[in-house]
């Protein structure tokens, strides 16, 4: 065996800077990072490659790491026959978001982790979820699958083609098609879309809030009020500490998988704040505002907020969350146990393995005593912490603190907004590539469209407020555009994996793609840049670009003053401008302003 070989038989994960790698580095199989060596190593060995994505939060992830992975028999397999790397989803969007595609387009669906077969050339062969070391009823040992794939691949190698994903945002006929599509979609008995699992739709609810700002239509009132309201009663939401979780497993919004993402809880501020308005609903707000706390608690730290929190506690999913009947005893007397049951859904038997995950039955305030079984919870043992800084989801969360500072008169929440965004420009910005990632210290040199787009975007809502951001937006600007390539834009180039085309799906956050769009939008017109009228995208697909559509099509309020409105007086759907000629500017007729008041509708606040 020569030196390089040697270097290759070794689980080498140990020195990563990603958490997650570093949780497979006991692992028996001879774990990789990406890199342009190992897969020239691969090349040159003649030896297919296994690549498993996840995230360090991910529950299935920890399963099948201390399931399959751990399988002596299973690793001498993978290792005699197969290059094996892991990648971070999060480090690696690019690669994760080629081979999400192909498991999609092969399989109907994806999910994490996320384990690939690929060709030394980098040609997809098979791709599956988790499956467990050994077989469980109808589910295939994960060795079986791998056996299976390897003989697939000596027989049929020289026939085994590239996978080149067709990614195009598809356009939808209009408005009206979009609202139906979503009604259709609509759960009416459980709030939500679909009938299975149930995830926060941010990007549509968006959508939804913002459409009900041009036109009140009952319809979509219900949906956008029964979807918030079983988000925020029921068991997506930590009622303890605040923050939401990121989906529930039943269609009733029930148990959630108990991992915290730092994207859910920025999306879900920006949605709950524009809602506190729209709806005029001081319990959308005290939601907000609970948010923002989960977020200084949990997330901020060092001037930067940390990417997500483990669903599992000592490998149990979501024991820190829950609560037996025994240990509420300990812990509160029998009034208050009473008190906790008349506001809770408090039962001996649980509703989670035998414990209680807490789900609101109504709004009755009980702080004393979520206080004092907060502060039991916070006692005992905590899920772990990914602790990596990613550029794009702090610009992220920069965007929903401004949004929330607007709409909740929250002017600290300004300030520190742009202490965040001060801080992600002199950490990830050299003068020429916006770095990804941080973890311990160490930078991930590498562009990504996600990063750019979100950065540029707040730079937009930083300039509305202060023109001091505009030289930072417009060096941006120029960056972001080093992403489109004719018509399309690239979601990455790298040196070791193909330039991957940027996806248009605004799950579970809004795509690079969407959100580029969105803020040239808003750039154009603070600017005064010429804006087209773009086409609508797909229901449910393209929902965040549709508010790009909307700014194109002039349902946001333009107005411009003198001096700075305050944005509790302006409908949510407004964007600000400096001038000389005060006036509004809305669906293409500007009206000016009279005796220093806006022809607006107040009803559209």
């Amino acid at each position: 065996m020569n030196e390089t070989s040697l270097k290759y038989c070794n689980n080498n994960l140990g020195s990563s800077s990603s958490p997650y790698l570093i949780q497979h580095k006991d692992n028996p199989i001879y774990w990789q990072e990406w890199s342009n060596d190992v897969i020239s190593y691969a090349r040159s060995a003649g030896k297919p490659l296994f690549v498993s994505v996840g995230y360090s939060t991910c529950h299935w992830c920890h399963v099948m790491a201390s399931e399959a992975f751990s399988d002596e028999r299973t690793a001498k397999y993978l290792n005699d026959n197969f290059v094996n790397i892991k990648v971070d989803r999060e480090q690696r969007p690019d690669i994760d978001q080629y081979l999400m595609e192909f498991i999609q387009q092969q399989r109907g669906q994806g999910g994490w982790p996320l384990n690939v077969f690929l060709t030394p050339d980098l040609h997809p062969i098979f791709a599956l979820t988790y499956a467990p070391a050994n077989q469980k009823g109808s589910m295939n040992s994960f060795i079986s699958i791998v056996q299976q794939v390897y003989a697939y691949f000596q027989k049929n190698s020289s026939e085994i083609v590239s996978f080149s994903p067709d990614i195009q945002l598809a356009l939808s006929a209009d408005n009206d098609y979009i609202i139906s599509t979503l009604e259709g979609l609509f759960d009416s008995e459980n709030g939500g879309f679909g009938k299975g699992h149930k995830f926060p739709s941010h990007s549509t609810l968006l959508y939804l809030l913002y459409s009900l700002s041009v036109e009140n239509n009952r319809s979509v009132k219900d949906i956008c009020y029964r979807t918030l309201e079983e988000m925020r009663l029921r068991g997506l939401t930590d009622h303890l500490q605040g923050g939401i979780f990121r989906y529930c497993v039943d269609p009733q919004w029930t148990i959630p998988h108990f991992e915290k993402m730092l994207y859910d809880q920025a999306m879900a501020l920006w949605t709950y704040s524009v809602a506190s308005r729209v709806f005029e609903r001081d319990e959308f707000k005290d939601m907000a505002e609970n948010i923002i706390r989960c977020l200084d608690d949990s997330f901020e730290e060092k001037g930067f907020f940390i990417s997500a929190h483990d669903a599992d506690t000592d490998h149990e999913e979501g024991l820190t969350y829950l609560w037996s009947q025994k240990e509420l005893r300990e812990h509160l007397s029998q009034d208050e146990i009473e008190a906790l049951s008349e506001v809770y859904e408090i039962s001996l038997a649980g509703n989670f393995d035998g414990k209680n995950h807490l789900v609101r039955k109504n709004d009755k305030p009980l702080k004393i005593i979520e206080s004092k079984l907060l502060s039991v919870r916070r006692a005992g043992k905590q899920p772990e912490r990914d602790d990596k800084i990613l550029c794009g989801t702090n610009a992220l969360t920069a965007i929903a603190l401004i949004q929330a500072a607007r709409m909740l008169d929250r002017k600290d929440l300004n300030i520190k907004a742009s202490k965040l965004v001060n801080n992600l420009i002199d950490l990830f910005w050299d003068g020429n590539i916006l770095a990804h990632s941080c973890y311990k210290g160490k930078v991930q040199k590498q562009g990504f469209l996600m990063d750019a787009s979100s950065l540029f975007t707040v730079l937009t809502f930083l300039y509305e407020d202060d023109k001091v951001w505009k030289p930072f937006m417009d060096t941006f600007e120029k960056y972001l555009l080093t992403f489109r390539d004719d018509k399309k834009w690239i979601e990455s180039r790298s040196d070791d994996f193909i330039t991957v085309e940027a996806s248009w799906f605004d799950h579970p956050v809004p795509s690079g793609a969407s959100m580029a769009e969105y803020g040239l939008a808003r750039a154009a017109l603070l600017t005064g840049k010429e804006l087209f009228s773009k086409d609508y995208g797909q229901p449910y697909q393209a929902d965040f670009y549709n508010i790009a559509v909307m700014i194109s099509r002039g349902s946001f309020h333009v107005i411009t003053s003198l001096d700075a409105q305050s944005w509790t007086d302006l409908p949510v759907n407004s964007i600000q401008l400096r001038g000389d000629i005060e006036q509004e500017c809305y669906m293409g007729i500007c009206s000016p302003a009279k005796n220093g008041k806006f022809p607006f509708d107040a009803g559209t606040k």
